[in-house]
């Protein structure tokens, strides 16, 4: 028999409880509404047939299947609840002893990561670099963490002030994004971010993002053999590739900043949440073909149902204090239920009861949204602003940002083929420097609406290096060579190459020498 749809839990300011999932969304009774601003935590079992939750005066544990309560403990000030694996035991956060039955003899642990699953277990652990050495991840399968050969990988790494390490599901490789609190160039106030592929077998290799900016969300998918980024300047472009690192399908350019896959793989939600305005992308990724583009504004939480098919999205307290609520959606855009939290309250967490893999089969995608009673209020689009002198003349077709799109709705020039990492490295060059003109320009125009110069006339031409000054063109010439190689410097010090300090140094310069070329090509 088919099981039923999960649970869903919350938790805010009118107390903790739990509702039906689709299609019927009345409250559980499973649960009594727990009344009161006192429980400040709550958590599933791992297969969701348990439930514990603290209410400042006791933690207790029902059975979600026999509705019946379990257990109660008299631990008022517990603040985080975890389940183990096989549901034989509760941990509750509090000060606790333990024997040290391992340990990783490494110094200058900054941060680890262990595997998902069962074992053999792994671990991945961030030693950051000093005085001049590289930073490295290594990975380590428990308990052999002694002798010079007990790594399985190594990846070595500058320009990291921090990582994050993303295991796949099956533990099999760990992508490291490599981030640095301040960009040297002053492209970008996010800093700068790199991304690293490290394989349990020894493969490791850096990842090729083919524009330029901040890497925003990476993301594996269930199946372990690929993985979503979401990156460059707005509007971000989404990649997802595969584990080789090489690019498997391209989607283009867009208001978006996190990617979510399916339980199934399937399914892949590219979203625009936090500064923007909720734009939602959800991608059939077997055929690469778009399903739906809903808008969930203000939204401050996603997540995927277990059963594959449902969507929740949320705005919760305290990040977002107004229009507190949550809704449930088909993938197909429709929304299935909406709750509205009162202007007195607040909605502080919500999440879907868990369910063990392969309990819900996967279902064929459907491009037909669903049918809904809920009314799908679509927000009015905000036109860009435009000064009042421009107000009564005709809109030209100038755009603030180039926008691409995805790879299959590109015009086909018969003998496409995807790029190699040269060539994906050159591209990702060109649209540096094309970002770097725009940006220049932007910045020397006082108009808040500029109007686009006639194509026969460029209204940049920084590009052209003649000056009719023979002295001029010499240094501009030995300019160029001096940015050439330490952009060949800078490649070396991404496949982890340690540089020599004059080599550091001469890297330390580019900002000086693009502003001293770009003088003498305009002419100051």
């Amino acid at each position: 028999m088919a099981p039923s749809t999960p649970l869903l839990t919350v938790r805010g300011s009118e107390g903790l409880y739990m509702v039906n999932g689709p299609p019927h969304f009345t409250e559980s009774t499973v649960f009594p509404r727990e009344s009161g601003k006192n429980c400040k935590v709550y958590t599933f079992s791992k297969d969701g047939t348990l439930f514990a939750w603290g209410n400042g005066e006791k933690v207790n544990i029902i059975s979600v299947t026999n509705k019946g309560l379990l257990h109660s403990f008299d631990l008022p000030k517990a603040v985080c609840l975890e389940f183990s694996p096989k549901n034989t035991v509760l941990a509750t956060w509090q000060p606790y002893t333990n024997t040290i039955a391992n340990k990783l003899h490494l110094q200058k642990i900054n941060d680890f990561v262990l595997s998902p699953g069962p074992q053999p277990y792994k671990v991945a652990v961030y030693v950051p670099g000093s005085k001049g050495a590289p930073s490295f991840v290594r990975l380590y399968q428990y308990p052999n963490f002694a002798g010079p050969h007990a790594a399985l990988a190594n990846k070595s790494f500058f320009k990291a002030d921090k990582v994050t390490m993303l295991w796949n599901k099956k533990a099999t490789a760990v992508l490291v994004i490599a981030s640095t609190d301040v960009d040297k160039t002053g492209a970008s106030y996010y800093g700068e971010q790199t991304l690293h592929y490290i394989a349990t077998n020894g493969e490791s290799a850096v990842v090729q993002l083919p524009k330029n900016g901040p890497i925003y969300d990476v993301v594996w998918n269930s199946s372990s053999t690929e993985f979503c980024a979401v990156y460059g300047f707005m509007p971000a472009k989404a990649t997802i590739f595969n584990l080789k690192c090489d690019p498997v399908f391209d989607f283009g350019t867009g208001p978006r900043n996190a990617a979510y896959y399916s339980p199934h793989g399937h399914i892949l939600v590219l979203a625009g949440f936090g500064n923007l305005r909720g734009q939602m992308e959800v991608w059939d990724v077997k055929n690469y073909k778009l399903i739906s583009k809903p808008v969930a504004s203000d939204s401050t939480y996603f997540a995927w149902c277990p059963d594959g098919e449902h969507i929740l999205t949320a705005t919760c307290a305290p990040r977002l204090r107004v229009n507190n609520g949550y809704k449930i959606w088909h993938y197909t855009g429709s929304i299935l239920h909406k709750y509205d939290v009162p202007s007195n309250a607040e909605l502080w967490q919500v999440s879907w009861q868990p369910f063990l893999d392969g309990i819900f089969p996967a279902k064929t995608i459907t491009y037909q949204a669903v049918p809904s009673e809920v009314p799908n209020e679509e927000p009015k689009v905000a036109t860009a602003y435009r000064p009042p002198a421009l107000r009564n003349k005709p809109i030209t077709n100038s755009k603030l940002h180039e926008e691409e799109p995805p790879q299959n709705m590109k015009p086909q020039s018969g003998n496409d083929k995807p790029l190699s990492k040269t060539a994906l490295k050159n591209q990702r060059k060109h649209e540096a420097k094309k970002a770097a003109k725009q940006e220049a320009r932007s910045d020397k125009s006082p108009d808040l609406a500029p109007t686009p110069a006639p194509q026969s006339t460029p209204r940049n031409t920084v590009s052209q290096s003649i000056s009719g000054d023979p002295e001029i063109d010499k240094k501009i010439k030995n300019l160029k060579k001096k940015l050439k190689a330490i952009e060949q410097l800078k490649e070396q010090a991404a496949t982890g190459k340690q540089l020599e300090k004059n080599q550091l140094e001469k890297i330390q310069k580019e900002t000086a020498l693009l502003q001293e070329l770009e003088d003498l090509e305009l002419g100051i």
